[in-house]
């Protein structure tokens, strides 16, 4: 068997797979965000060993015994400082923490940065979050010796080994992302050395062997190999195979993603889309990202006084869009406007708008933002023919019909199974055991494909450009 391990924002998950890839058993442990000040998001990295504890309890010892091979996705971008003893000097500043914004635009005004990494340095990367402490929690700075993201902390607790793999280190705005290396003058540039990075592996190569404690506790065997595994979106393009140039999917999960997976590394910065490695060797990916998709909807939910999947199921039928429009901005916004502080509207609400209405206009808002990402994609030259969805919003027919409809391509919504991040590491984690290569990466048989409704196109057309226009004068450019 072979265990893949996702640490999410909102609660890790553990997944075990079989020889065959059939899903065998699931555990969840969740995960709490503290937001001490507007624009922040910290987590405890305490939490997360608790909450791997708490689901290798889950599974039971006489399962984790025939494990083979694991492998780690997380979070990205997650800024999780040690000191010399590797414990934890604050809680880590999260992918959604906008706090850096100052920063990230001083290091953004350097050309190195843009011209190495192949992406903006956006505020919610981790290097600006390094200069912010530095400038603000000096003590922290001066004790610091090593800076690890999330799922790396994880797996520095489960083999002792201080690892990341090439597609979250390309998030940190530190990585020669066409040379796969960490950059020395990047990090100089923020006072750090190669000293104080992880040592970098592929992500379907081994990183490191489970601690014998581990198997006094849980069961798992010592030594059993880890995989570098990936960032939450590269594991996920693994889990839905996504690993060839032309192949898509779109995540409605906390955040929205569009991702493209490409065999060249060809990026476009000013474009404000993502150009990555991705977990496997000698291939790259694009992505177009907004940080409010399924976290809009469940702002909303709490709102309304209802859960979300009560407010989507309620819709019926895909419908042409309402007066009111939606901007899902609730704590800024990455593709393509690169803005920590603009901020969510509603426009055109009349007395007709009832609790329906503003759903519709709330996941209508998030598809608008998504066909965005889709066009400054196209600007790149990274062209989109059809996409596999994926992630907790992808359950709603409705927004996925919608998302079909705005983007003028067809959703495929795969067969009953899990084929997110946490299936995705399982399966790099069996590459890294077996030495399997990217073929075992199948994508998952399709229940359905739903296509755009030609009758409402135009009218998702004229949708988006009120839509535009709205975010235009809130963010003019």
């Amino acid at each position: 068997m072979y265990l893949g391990l996702d640490l999410g924002t909102s609660g890790l998950k553990a997944l075990l797979v079989g020889e065959d890839q059939e899903v065998i058993a699931s555990e969840s442990a969740p995960l709490e965000v503290s937001r001490p000040h507007p624009g922040w998001s910290e987590q405890d990295p305490g939490a997360w060993i608790r909450a791997c504890d708490a689901v290798l309890a889950a599974l039971g010892r006489d399962r984790l015994a025939a494990v083979r091979g694991i492998g780690l996705s997380g979070q990205m971008h997650g800024a999780t400082l040690l000191d010399t003893a590797d414990r934890p000097l604050r809680p880590c500043i999260l992918w959604n923490d906008t706090r850096a914004h100052a920063e990230a635009a001083a290091m953004d005004a350097d050309p190195a940065f843009r011209k190495i990494t192949g992406n903006i340095v956006f505020p919610g990367f981790t290097a600006p979050k390094v200069a912010w402490v530095a400038a603000q929690e000096p003590e922290t700075a001066r004790a610091l010796r090593r800076v690890l993201l999330p799922k790396d902390y994880l797996r520095l607790y489960l083999t002792g080994e201080a690892v990341s793999d090439m597609s979250d280190a390309a998030g940190t705005s530190w990585l020669d992302t066409g040379a796969r290396d960490w950059s020395d003058p990047l990090l100089e540039a923020t006072c750090l050395t190669r000293d104080h990075m992880p040592r970098l592996v592929e992500g379907s190569d081994i990183s490191g062997g489970i601690r014998p404690a581990l198997e006094d506790s849980f069961g798992l065997p010592a030594g059993t190999p880890v995989a570098g595994g990936g960032g939450d979106n590269a594991a996920s393009a693994i889990g839905v195979g996504v690993v060839r140039a032309g192949e898509a999917f779109v995540s409605l999960g906390t955040s929205g993603v569009l991702f493209a997976a490409t065999e060249g590394y060809s990026p476009d910065p000013a474009t404000a889309v993502h150009t990555f490695c991705h977990a496997l060797p000698g291939r790259w990916h694009q992505m177009g990202v907004i940080l409010a998709a399924t976290d809009a909807l469940n702002w909303w939910a709490r709102i309304a006084g209802d859960s979300a999947d009560t407010l989507t199921r309620g819709l019926g039928p895909l419908e042409a869009p309402g007066t009111a429009t939606f901007l899902p901005y609730l704590g800024g916004e990455r593709t393509p406007l690169n803005d920590a502080a603009i901020r969510g509207a509603f426009s055109g609400l009349e007395h007709a708008t009832d609790r329906q209405a503003v759903t519709r206009a709330v996941l209508e808002g998030v598809t608008f933002a998504l066909r965005d990402c889709r066009d400054a994609l196209a600007a790149t030259g990274t062209r989109i023919d059809r996409l596999t969805a994926v992630g907790g919003g992808s359950r709603s027919r409705y927004w996925c019909a919608a998302i079909a409809t705005a983007l003028g391509v067809p959703v495929d919504l795969p067969a009953a199974g899990d084929f997110g991040a946490a299936f995705g590491a399982a399966r790099l984690g069996l590459m890294a055991a077996t030495g399997a290569g990217a073929d075992i990466a199948a994508p998952p048989a399709i229940a359905e494909t739903v296509d755009p409704d030609p009758v409402l196109g135009d009218a998702f057309d004229t949708a988006h450009a009120r839509y535009v226009d709205l975010r235009t004068r809130l963010a003019p450019p």
